[in-house]
């Protein structure tokens, strides 16, 4: 009788980890969900310049940091993310332009309170060139949403690089 009752336990405790596994899956699916709304946001602000959003999207103090493809070094803290995007041209409200990001192959991992986003970024410019490369979003959970910590950019320089 006592392995029946161990077979019993052990068979309830299997359950039970299923189900839980089961709902954290659930909770991944949902989180990835909004990530990558939080994602096509992003990539919506690069698309209309829109300078606004830097400070929407953005952690809102010097715990900040991003990597430029087109930069050498660290930009730390929201002040100097925000003057990085004024140098490419981004105002307040956005403006009309003829340049097009976007990103493929998005990948996501969920930690406690963060996420980190990877993909390859393209940027299509008015002359049809292209340049792409890698990109690295680290979101951490603030105040019951997600704002990006870390950004960082690279830029492919070989000859997979698009010409239109």
């Amino acid at each position: 009788m006592d392995i029946l009752k161990t077979f019993f336990v052990i068979g309830i405790l299997f359950f039970a980890l299923i189900q839980v596994g089961n709902t954290g899956s659930l909770i991944r699916a949902e989180n990835s969900s909004e990530i990558e709304k939080w994602v096509e946001k992003w990539v919506k602000s690069w698309n209309t310049y829109d300078l606004n959003q830097v400070d929407e999207m953005f952690l809102q103090d010097d715990r900040l940091t991003y990597f430029s493809s087109e930069k050498e070094g660290a930009i730390l803290g929201i002040d100097a993310v925000r003057e990085h995007h004024k140098g490419f041209g981004f105002v307040a409200g956005g403006k009309d332009q003829p340049n097009k990001l976007w990103i493929e192959d998005l990948h996501t991992v969920e930690f406690d309170s963060s996420v980190v986003v990877t993909g390859i970024w393209y940027f299509q410019r008015p002359d049809g060139s292209i340049q792409r490369g890698p990109v690295t979003i680290v979101y951490f959970q603030q105040d019951d949403r997600y704002r990006i910590a870390h950004m960082n950019f690279s830029k492919y320089n070989d000859a997979n690089s698009k010409e239109n």
